[in-house]
């Protein structure tokens, strides 16, 4: 990345589909960038916590069951567990998920302010997601909201790391650089060549 930015006197944008929105957010956070805009393409931001992906990969297991392999230092070995939310092992969560909850600045004693200074650098965070994504789960994590304890979902203005800024996305959402499209009607498989999508919600972003 470092070379591709030294070339981009103006800056670059930055665009990540599925799991690798969620790298790209670490590369938003952790490096010192001249990223001017981030499109986070239905990509679980504030988490992943369902079946259906989940028995494409370990048919075994269901989403109840599979923390008991996640939240171990073993488990994290696998990309999905790094940021898989068990909103029901919140504990273990914190204590062995090794990327998400380090992204959002939730790990108790450990606080980098240079994801937050870095992340705060963005000028645009475009997040697109929708209820027909049939991959995500729950949907809703693409714009940072996420299942509470009883399985109801929580707006992202009402998400923990969102209301004590943790790594600046509500100093964003506040000046007005965080703009939320919801696009019914796509499954996960196809975000990222559906020319309705990249049209109207991806286009206007590149200039």
């Amino acid at each position: 990345m470092k070379p591709i930015m030294e070339k981009a006197e103006d800056g670059i944008i930055l665009i990540g589909y599925s799991q690798g929105g969620i790298i790209s957010r670490g590369i938003v956070e952790s490096m010192d960038h001249n990223i001017t805009t981030f499109i986070s393409l239905s990509s679980p931001q504030a988490g992943q916590y369902g079946d259906e992906f989940l028995r494409l990969i370990f048919p075994q297991y269901i989403k109840e069951t599979v923390y008991e392999v996640f939240y171990s230092r073993v488990g994290q070995r696998i990309s999905v567990a790094n940021y898989w939310n068990d909103p029901h092992h919140q504990e273990l969560y914190y204590k062995y998920s090794s990327y998400l909850p380090y992204l959002n600045n939730e790990i108790e004693d450990y606080f980098n302010k240079d994801y937050r200074d870095n992340f705060m650098k963005l000028k645009q965070l475009v997040l697109i997601g929708g209820p027909d994504d049939g991959v995500i789960t729950p949907w809703q994590s693409s714009h940072f909201s996420y299942f509470n304890k009883n399985e109801n979902m929580t707006d992202m203005r009402d998400q923990s790391f969102y209301l004590f800024d943790s790594f600046g996305l509500r100093s964003l959402d506040k000046a007005g650089k965080v703009k939320i499209y919801e696009v019914p009607g796509v499954h996960h498989t196809v975000w990222h060549h559906n020319v309705s999508v990249i049209e109207k919600c991806i286009l206007p972003w590149l200039d």
